[in-house]
């Protein structure tokens, strides 16, 4: 065991304690698969993230991700808290202004914006979900037939069953049987078009809204509401979810549910305030972008 750099970052927030916690190690180095998988099951954090040296000659560094329950190709909100906190640490990448981050899903284009950084969101492949499989996700949701608009599964990277529904009121409103969604062994999401029923759930915390009022708050009022659920991984239910956001907006925009760019509201049956910024460039990439703030800072001796 040796003392390496750690830092405990919120991501998808400007203000501690109000997005969704990771845990960075800055150095990954000799640590094998079984000591990653004992420390992140120890932080007991939706992820917990190695930062290593590069393998590809394009890459910046290298990145593994882990949950309690087992290592992820690719998440979203581990890909900006720990870029924020390699370039915090130090970090200087190889293209200037662009990082590029090498994963269990390849590279990761990552880019400064606004005083954000954003990912580009990975390839999508969407299938539409078998019938029986969406009737025993819906139930396990508590969720009516009718309140579902429509399904898809979506994989970039992880794979989240997903169901846009309703209304926000629908999704905030869910009290899922997390036991059976394990048994399902499904990550699911949920969404709804149209964030004004959240926008008072959302801004309660929200110290620029409190600040300077109305006219404040609706530059960030959400036109998604989303919740995560993924008991198969250990994590009932998620925070804020840079993976499931970045196919939900691939899907939506595709489908000209969505136009970018536009922000999507997640975290407030949680009591967090997360804020996921998604914008579209002239060649059609989605690019998935929120604030990261440092709340730990320090060693760990592993």
């Amino acid at each position: 065991m040796k003392n390496r750099p750690f830092r405990q970052l919120d991501v998808f927030t400007d203000q501690p304690y109000l997005g969704n916690p990771l845990a960075v190690v800055l150095d990954g180095t000799d640590l094998d698969d079984g000591a990653m998988q004992r420390f992140a099951q120890w932080t007991n954090l939706s992820e917990t993230t190695f930062v290593l040296p590069a393998t590809a000659p394009e890459a910046d560094y290298r990145l593994r991700i882990f949950t309690p329950g087992g290592e992820l190709p690719f998440a979203g909100h581990p890909t900006l808290g720990s870029c924020h906190a390699w370039l915090a640490a130090g970090g200087r990448p190889r293209g200037g202004d662009a990082i590029v981050q090498q994963c269990g899903a390849g590279l990761v284009r990552i880019r400064r914006e606004d005083g954000r950084l954003a990912f580009a969101a990975p390839p999508l492949r969407r299938a539409a979900p078998r019938p029986a499989e969406l009737a025993q996700v819906a139930a396990a949701l508590g969720l009516k037939a009718a309140q579902v608009v429509s399904s898809q599964v979506l994989d970039n990277g992880p794979v989240w069953f997903s169901l846009l529904l309703d209304d926000p009121s629908t999704v905030l409103r869910l009290r899922p049987d997390h036991a059976a969604l394990k048994a399902l062994g499904h990550k699911v999401g949920v969404a709804a078009l149209d964030g004004a029923a959240a926008v008072p759930l959302v801004a309660r915390g929200n110290r620029e809204a409190r600040a300077f009022g109305p006219a404040a708050a609706a530059a960030d009022t959400p036109a998604l509401v989303v919740r995560a659920f993924a008991a198969a991984i250990g994590v009932p239910e998620d925070p804020v979810t840079g993976s499931l956001n970045a196919s939900l907006a691939q899907w939506l925009l595709a489908d000209g549910q969505l136009a970018a760019p536009y922000v999507a509201a997640q975290g407030a049956c949680l009591g967090r305030d997360g804020l996921v910024h998604v914008a579209r460039d002239a060649t059609g990439q989605v690019w998935i972008g929120g604030h990261s703030v440092a709340c730990i800072e320090g060693e760990v001796r592993l």
